[in-house]
């Protein structure tokens, strides 16, 4: 047996594992021998033999022995020599056997090798049995070593060490964490609210120091990570029981990591172009936003495009923007040509064009309805059976506020298939004609009708005078004569309260007249027949040589003739 002496100390190759650990975090380390690419036998599969997590060798398979069991059973019988302190490792001996070569320990048979494992390793028989025989040795000698009791009591003790220093470093990170936490809190908040006045909002201070608050986190998480693995790492490395599984927790970490490495340094061609494309995106974008808020403001005009479509004409422009820009940086988003990639892609807009029939007509809609100028923020407005005042226009929606206070929000695609009434659009510059009806017996004269009408608009405060308001006959019914007063008002959102007033006033003068509004039903004639005689056809307020109302021009702006 060879002296303990000639071996490194498990202790110190768990200290090495250990950095060779945190370097592979750092940086890559690549696993592959050029001899492999150039050799064909290098495609066979093999199966390592690990005793305690040392990889010894590499065995192939044949057919009736795959390469898992055939290394399975050498790893059994080097453990069961390793197990019995009676057989020395320097016992251990190849014995040439016809076209076999034979690993032995005493009469017992460790491993058999044949000329295709030499050929696969690029050696002769000779020289790859006496490779092998000297890598078991050494692992026999490094099995027994590290089972020794005073090696397992000095492996237990550098793992309470280990532990005791994860601990303190724990402390550590989060402590410094916390405090630098406090320190930014203490620096930057100042400096963070003159940055909130100075952008008027667009930069809020709760913003940048959640920003602050959240990396600060992400230093913490990642580097508590790293202790743990580190000390995993360490820990399982000490002990010939459980090498095996810290030799496995590099791939499962690191793994993930080197691979998507590897992808960012393949890809960064692609994304220095989609980063430029982003920039020359951004670019039109803000261009084209600052061209469209001129134009809202009025310092730049286009013949024939109103102010209120700078707006809506801006968020179409934009769309389009991004749209081209995601079609040309389709082909260089990495991953774009994977089946993966494909797949979601036509998954995503199958369910858009299912479930988004309903917004993309709200949004046509809503457009249409700018461009159409139908009705704009603040106008008063009829849609179906709700009347009520434009408080918003969005993409999708328009909110109304009704005449009893409540918010009503149609759908866009709804008030473009509906009729819309606008009281306020032509209100400002012609006016709003309002207008109601009453019922007057045959026997009071028309004409006092009309007069008394008509001193009921003049009582009314916020009917206007010129245009002059005009009385119509609507109706010879059966009982009475329907008389429709009109009259011009400028303010539609005060049309209620106007229609009330002239309700009013209406009621008071023909009470002061003493003629009724409305006329009984009956059912026979009367015994003096319902006729004004014509000495009461001028009779107050009426004025002789009044002429009766014409209708209205609408080409006049409601003029009529006098």
């Amino acid at each position: 047996m060879k002296a303990p002496s000639q071996h490194w100390s498990p202790h110190r190759t768990a200290w090495v594992r250990a950095l060779l650990f945190l370097a592979v975090i750092i940086g890559t380390v690549p696993s592959a021998f050029a001899a492999e690419e150039s050799n064909p036998d290098a495609t066979i599969k093999t199966a390592p033999v690990e005793i305690d997590g040392h990889v010894l060798f590499h065995l192939r398979g044949a057919t009736a022995l795959p390469a898992t069991v055939r290394a399975a059973r050498v790893r059994e019988r080097i453990e069961a020599i390793a197990a019995e302190p009676t057989i020395r490792s320097d016992e251990l001996r190849v014995v040439p056997s016809g076209e076999y070569m034979r690993i032995m320990a005493g009469e017992r048979d460790v491993l058999m090798l044949v000329d295709a494992d030499a050929r696969q390793m690029q050696v002769s028989l000779t020289v790859l049995a006496d490779l092998y025989r000297h890598r078991i040795v050494q692992a026999i000698d490094e099995y027994r070593q590290e089972r020794r009791p005073e090696q397992l009591l000095r492996d237990a003790l550098l793992a309470v060490v280990a532990t005791a220093a994860l601990a303190l470093a724990t402390v550590l990170v989060v402590w410094l964490t916390r405090r630098l936490d406090v320190r930014l809190e203490q620096r930057f908040h100042r400096r963070i609210e003159a940055l909130e006045a100075q952008s008027f909002e667009l930069v809020r201070a709760e913003q940048i120091r959640g920003a602050l608050s959240n990396m600060l986190r992400a230093v913490r998480v990642v580097a508590l990570l790293a202790l743990v693995l580190i000390y995993l790492h360490f820990v399982l490395s000490l002990f010939p029981w459980t090498r095996g599984a810290a030799n496995r927790v590099l791939p499962v970490v690191v793994g993930p990591v080197r691979v998507m490495g590897r992808a960012v340094l393949a890809n960064i061609p692609n994304l220095v172009f989609l980063a430029i494309l982003f920039v020359v995106m951004r670019f039109v974008l803000r261009m084209t936003r600052l061209f469209f808020d001129a134009v809202a403001r009025g310092s730049v005009t286009v013949a024939g495009f109103d102010r209120e479509w700078a707006g809506p004409t801006y968020r179409i422009a934009r769309v389009a923007v991004i749209a081209f820009g995601l079609v040309v940086a389709y082909p260089y988003i990495p991953g774009s040509e994977s089946a993966a990639f494909k797949g979601i892609s036509l998954f995503l807009g199958v369910v858009f064009s299912l479930g988004s029939s309903s917004v993309i007509s709200n949004m046509i809609a809503g457009y249409t309805m700018t461009y159409r100028r139908a009705f704009k923020v603040g106008d008063r407005i009829k849609v179906g059976e709700t009347l009520g005042d434009v408080i918003a226009m969005r993409l999708q929606v328009t909110h109304l506020r009704s005449l009893k206070n409540e918010e009503v929000v149609i759908p866009n695609s709804q008030i473009l298939n509906s009729e819309i009434v606008n009281y306020s659009s032509l209100a400002r510059a012609q006016g709003l004609i309002l207008h109601t009806t009453v019922g007057i017996g045959y026997e009071t004269p028309w004409r006092q009708v009309e007069g008394m009408l008509l001193l009921a608009v003049e009582r009314t405060p916020g009917l206007l005078k010129e245009p002059p308001p005009f009385v119509l006959h609507r109706k010879l019914a059966d009982f009475a004569v329907e008389y429709e007063i009109n009259a011009y008002c400028h303010d539609a959102q005060a049309m209620m309260s106007l229609y009330t007033a002239l309700h009013r006033n209406i009621l008071d003068v023909f009470n002061e007249y003493g003629v009724q509004i409305m006329t009984p039903a009956y059912v026979s004639d009367p015994a003096q027949a319902k006729l004004v005689p014509k000495e009461q056809w001028y009779a107050a307020p009426a004025r002789e040589g009044t002429p009766s109302a014409a209708p209205v021009d609408p080409s006049s702006g409601g003029h009529t003739s006098r």
